[in-house]
């Protein structure tokens, strides 16, 4: 008996289970049945459509690459005909060169070689007589007179001063340079108009002012950038902004921005 009750406990608990273990089997029935019935269905039609779609391709592919190697074949081969002409020509010339050449020497070895023999040329023979040669050694004058050293003289003294009166006609080079200064007042109620006036009122020999403006230097206070030109030998930097700076009502500093000789 509980041998039995045991059995019957396990036939009960698989009849009481949801699982369809034969699933697949019927399934493959199933499927056989509908290919028998309707043919292949469109799953096997397309699986066996497609190594052909791709036979065709590589087909196309390989007969397009045969294409691309026949052409550049066909290229190689005329380029190689057209180097093959030329050479041949090269070749041509060269020959014809060569038998001019060999012409020219077998011409060359037919003729005699002339040999000319040159005749040497009588030496004149100088009779001396010592009579006419002690009148010529009067004649020569081996040390020069006193006369010709003057007149070499007088003549270069006269080239001298000939260059020198050239020389001081020439007008003497004046060193200039070109001087930019920066000129900052004291805040920004300064009257920068006088404040230009006054720098322009510096005025000296060998300097030239120029274009001036205004720059903003920060909290509405502008500094004057003015140009002047002046001659080194006469005006200096430090000369000018001793001054410029005289003016202290107006005037914070000065400073050079820029020097440029001309």
């Amino acid at each position: 008996m509980p041998k039995q009750s045991t059995k019957m406990s396990g036939l009960q608990c698989l009849a009481s289970e949801n699982i369809w273990f034969d699933k697949r089997c019927y399934d493959e029935a199933e499927k056989c049945f509908y290919e028998g019935a309707n043919g292949p269905s469109a799953q096997a039609k397309s699986a066996l459509q497609q190594p052909k779609g791709s036979q065709l391709k590589r087909r196309h592919r390989n007969s397009s690459s045969h294409a691309g190697g026949d052409q550049e074949l066909v290229s190689r081969m005329k380029s190689m005909e057209l180097e093959n002409q030329t050479l041949h020509k090269v070749v041509e010339e060269m020959r014809a060169a060569l038998q001019k050449l060999e012409s020219r020497v077998a011409g060359l070895e037919k003729s005699p070689a002339a040999v000319t023999c040159a005749k040497a040329a009588p030496v004149k023979q100088v009779k001396v007589e010592n009579g006419d040669d002690d009148d010529d050694d009067d004649d020569v004058d081996l040390f020069g007179s006193d006369e010709d050293d003057e007149e070499a003289e007088r003549i270069k003294q006269e080239r001298l001063d000939a260059y020198a009166a050239k020389k001081s006609k020439k007008p003497t080079l004046i060193a200039k340079s070109s001087i930019l200064l920066d000129v900052k007042p004291w805040d920004d109620e300064t009257d920068m108009g006088k404040l230009e006036e006054c720098v322009r009122s510096v005025q000296m020999d060998g300097l030239l002012w120029g274009a001036s403006k205004l720059l903003p230097v920060g909290y509405g206070i502008k500094k004057l950038q003015i140009n002047c030109v002046v001659e080194d030998d006469k005006v200096g930097t430090d000369i000018l902004e001793e001054e410029i700076t005289k003016f202290e009502d107006y005037i914070q500093s000065i400073d050079v921005a820029a020097f440029n000789k001309i």
